[in-house]
């Protein structure tokens, strides 16, 4: 009679093949790690490039539903990027009420920057009109929906410095960037992304 144990194959894996398949799982994660570290921040930066588009829609259609102006404000508060959505106030550049009030500041993840710097063309990314000694900055839209540099101005008041432009980078993500600008008197709105040439208005995030 056959001795039947000795036709067949051992099950389970040996100690130098289990360690070679550790080890190669461990390669294939070093490899991947960055590319997915990378993917995240992108996204990350393009979750709050879609919320501050959302909020300055949202600031713009407040105005011309309660007829008067609201506003899209921005701060940075201990490196953390926040905004928010509100009635603007003459005479004050974000009303202190709103200044104050940390409940209704959102703010992105703790990466995510705005972009400070000049750029290769020694202009700034980021334009949007700013408090002269405060990281604050601001978008006005009037009860028509037009952006505005002052509370109580009308549209035929909008000047080029109404058209702002407000850029972000991860701290993590090199030299990716995403903005949201005021591209018109009449307040449209549009988002960007960088390039590797500079626009008509010298930027690369357009």
């Amino acid at each position: 009679m056959k001795n039947i144990s000795n036709n067949c194959s051992s099950s389970g894996f040996s100690l130098p093949e289990i360690l070679v398949t550790i080890v190669a799982i461990g390669i294939l994660i070093a490899l991947a790690l960055p590319n997915w570290q990378s993917f995240m921040e992108v996204r990350r930066l393009t979750a709050a490039q879609e919320e501050i588009y959302q909020s300055l829609k949202q600031a713009q259609n407040q105005a011309a539903k309660e007829k008067v102006t609201w506003q899209t404000s921005f701060r940075q508060n201990n490196n953390i990027v926040q905004w928010t959505v509100h009635k603007a106030e003459q005479g004050q550049f974000i009303p202190v009420s709103v200044m104050n009030n940390d409940k209704v500041w959102y703010e992105f993840h703790p990466n995510i920057r705005i972009d400070l710097n000049k750029n290769n063309k020694d202009k700034y990314e980021t334009t949007l009109p700013k408090h002269s000694s405060q990281q604050v900055w601001r978008v006005l839209f009037n009860y028509q929906g037009c952006p505005i540099y002052e509370v109580g101005d009308e549209c035929t008041d909008t000047s080029l410095r109404t058209l702002g432009q407000i850029t972000l980078y991860s701290h993590n993500s090199g030299k990716v960037r995403r903005c949201v600008y005021v591209s018109t008197i009449i307040g449209a709105v549009k988002m960007g992304k960088e390039h590797s040439r500079a626009n008509e208005k010298d930027k690369y995030c357009y």
